[in-house]
């Protein structure tokens, strides 16, 4: 079983990653805590389809433009510092919705404002938090740490929905918030001990043109922009979580509100865990397409049944499958991208698995108002299997990526390990 067990080694050979994932830890855990309190709270205010869906809504545009700007600053400044201040910004508009809750009467206006501004400092956050890998672990650990840093969303992914149920049902939102507060208190002090990562060499300073030469990148290379439509497509077409609540319901168990949030999860915390294999196995891009279309397999089994425990299951393979495609590009885009470049393609990476879920929720929330639920569920996981099969045969680079014979992964490779010689 060696083979196939999460090789840890990263965590005891590098110590800035090691207090990196440790911060993730803590932060995630409390931040999926807030993300079943906000659909939760804006439920209890609305019992409205449309309103649990106009979350993702509002989050679109600042996702969108913070995000691409954020890939833009990761390549100019440090990237450690862009963490830490970001991670302070979100304390404080969490603080915001903890006080929101306490009121007689809590305002769901401002609740979307806080929805918007989490998603401004995420985009501002994340391209940074990516690029910043390739910096701390030498290039042959790559694969290896980014299976760790996704455990490390996965473990907050399963136990924080699953506490925070807990938490709502007993103590109600504003305990919620509480928790995620201290637990980016704790975040804040384990980033602050990591070394700066300031650019390399030579950095493009924030503008237009720095942004458009990370695009004109992405878009030239066909078997890279085959990863973000894939993900796009999967996500966008077939993620149900903004209809959880109302599933629990009609299923008769509201009471497992939690499971379902942290089914996904669940699944993908299996297949990263027996991640070894994956370090050897080079037909990433093969891997990325059965990964999109196992998905949307499974939520369309998901959809198509009344029973709780088969929803669960479905839900925790299709979160298996979602963890492969997820992982086989994050090996593309972390071992054949330059440093030069990471941020900015970084930010456009984190659009194309942010977005897809954000717009997912408004899909799936407007396409549940229309029709009914399980019409929403089923009909979009199999315009998702229809899609990536059309993305698979239009995209001939992208489906034989392999990892041995890339240009841009040999030639990336050279440059890494020269710099880790000197």
């Amino acid at each position: 079983m060696r083979k196939y067990a999460i090789d840890l080694s990263p965590l005891k050979k590098y110590r800035d990653f090691k207090l990196l994932f440790t911060a993730g830890l803590f932060s995630y855990f409390g931040s999926m805590i807030t993300f079943v309190a906000l659909p939760f709270q804006v439920k209890e205010l609305t019992g409205s389809f449309w309103a649990v869906g106009l979350i993702g809504v509002v989050e679109i545009i600042p996702l969108i433009v913070f995000g691409l700007y954020g890939g833009v600053l990761a390549d100019y400044l440090d990237r450690k510092k862009m963490i830490w201040f970001t991670e302070f910004g979100t304390l404080i508009a969490t603080s915001i919705l903890l006080i929101n809750s306490l009121q007689e009467k809590p305002s769901v206006i401002l609740i979307f404002v806080i929805a918007a501004i989490f998603a401004a400092l995420s985009g501002l956050k994340r391209p940074s938090q990516d690029a910043i890998l390739p910096r701390l672990v030498n290039h042959d650990d790559l694969p290896s740490a980014s299976a760790l840093m996704s455990l490390r969303w996965q473990f907050g992914g399963i136990v924080g929905p699953s506490v925070g149920g807990i938490i709502i049902a007993s103590y109600g939102a504003g305990a919620a918030y509480l928790v995620d507060c201290l637990t980016f208190v704790i975040s804040l002090a384990l980033i602050w001990q990591v070394k700066s990562v300031p650019p390399l060499d030579k950095s493009t300073p924030p503008s237009m043109a720095g942004l458009m030469e990370g695009l004109n990148y992405a878009f030239k290379r066909k078997d890279l922009l085959g990863t973000y439509v894939v993900d796009l497509a999967a996500m966008f077409l077939a993620m149900p979580m903004a209809l959880f609540p109302f599933w629990a319901d009609e299923i008769g168990a509201p009471y497992a509100l939690g499971f379902f949030y942290s089914s996904i999860t669940f699944g993908a915390v299996l297949v990263t865990l027996l991640s070894g294999w994956m370090r050897n196995y080079p037909h990433h891009g093969r891997a990325v397409i059965i990964g999109a279309l196992g998905w949307g397999v499974a939520i369309v089994a998901a959809g198509s049944s009344n029973s709780l425990v088969l929803v669960i299951t479905c839900l925790v393979i299709a979160g298996a499958f979602d963890q492969v495609s997820a992982l086989f590009r994050g090996f593309i885009w972390n071992q054949s991208i330059p440093d030069e470049l990471r941020g900015r393609l970084a930010g456009i990476e984190m659009l194309s698995y942010l977005l897809g879920p954000l717009g997912g929720q408004a899909r799936a929330g407007g396409m549940a108002a229309m029709s009914s639920l399980r019409t929403s569920i089923v009909g979009g996981g199999l315009l998702c299997i229809g899609f990536v099969s059309l993305i698979a045969a239009v995209m001939p680079k992208f489906r034989s990526y392999d990892v041995r014979t890339n240009e841009y992964a040999l030639k990336e490779a050279k440059v890494r390990k020269n710099r880790e010689n000197i």
